[in-house]
């Protein structure tokens, strides 16, 4: 496995490749079983693997935990390397914002998407999603990119940039890994202590309920969004309702193009699932 800083090493490592195909999974790190599923899939289905490693600082606004989000870099690259991933990309902060962070062109979300729900609560958060992935799409041109569907926003929007701006790289949704409890996977998980952690279990039990309804052909939205919420009680429920790709609420679940999401604080801890129908 290569650990790869520049982007001198990594047109080298593609030369040293050219023709085949590359299966991209941009991380910001702290890996667990969520990504190692996004890994999996490109190793199946790709002739080389490269995993972006960076915690992209402009995706982070000012209040939020940037400083503190979880770096585990020697855990990664062992991780990376026991699983056989090709290469990982880790560059630095000068090495994607050569101009310097608030002095170079800045790609504007589409503003229909990235203004509600995350793009609501987290200003420029998905300007700061698109920069660093279209510069690391760019600099890798993969084949194929693996995103998580717990992002749910993020992997639409993501998915609408590639079609709009014609780049040629398959965008490939992978399922939400889950706990034992149902929990779904993510880096700041680490942030739960025990007592935030069983709170914090309200989530799943509200996409359970969900499904159920939806199982039931139960699909008017509003009676999803109350079952949910109704399972959310005692958190601090940012968002949860029901919409379509187009991440425009809908008054009925139409199976295979909506979905439901959800945002909710445990404690100081924010966390997002979903489930699509």
């Amino acid at each position: 496995m290569q650990i790869i800083k520049t982007i001198e090493e990594l047109q080298i490592f593609k030369n040293n490749n050219f023709g085949k195909s590359i299966g991209f999974i941009p991380t910001m790190g702290a890996l667990h079983l969520g990504h190692l599923s996004l890994i999996d899939n490109a190793i199946s289905n790709n002739d080389v693997v490269i995993v972006s490693i960076f915690v992209n600082p402009t995706q982070f606004g000012a209040n939020e935990d940037f400083d503190i989000y979880p770096r585990m870099e020697e855990k990664d690259i062992e991780l990376c390397r026991s699983i056989s991933v090709d290469a990982i990309f880790m560059p630095s902060v000068d090495t994607l914002y050569p101009s310097g962070i608030d002095d170079e062109v800045i790609l504007l979300p589409p503003n229909k998407m990235a203004s509600v729900f995350e793009g609501a609560i987290r200003e420029n958060h998905f300007s700061g999603v698109l920069r660093v992935v279209l510069k690391l799409f760019n600099l890798i041109n993969p084949t194929n990119a693996y995103f998580g569907k717990k992002d749910a926003q993020q992997l639409l929007i993501i998915k609408k940039m590639v079609n709009d701006l014609f780049i040629n790289t398959n965008i490939i949704p992978c399922d939400i890994i889950r706990d034992k409890n149902n929990l779904a996977l993510s880096s700041r998980n680490t942030y739960l202590d025990h007592a935030s952690y069983e709170m914090a279990l309200k989530i799943p039990n509200a996409i359970q309920a969900a499904i159920s309804l939806v199982m039931a052909n139960v699909l008017e939205s509003k009676q999803i969004e109350n079952a949910a919420m109704e399972c959310l009680s005692g958190l601090e429920i940012d968002y949860c309702n029901v919409v379509d790709f187009n991440l425009e609420k809908i008054d009925q679940v139409k199976k295979d193009s909506s979905l439901l999401i959800i945002a909710a604080r445990v404690g100081k801890v924010r966390l997002i699932d979903n489930c699509w129908f």
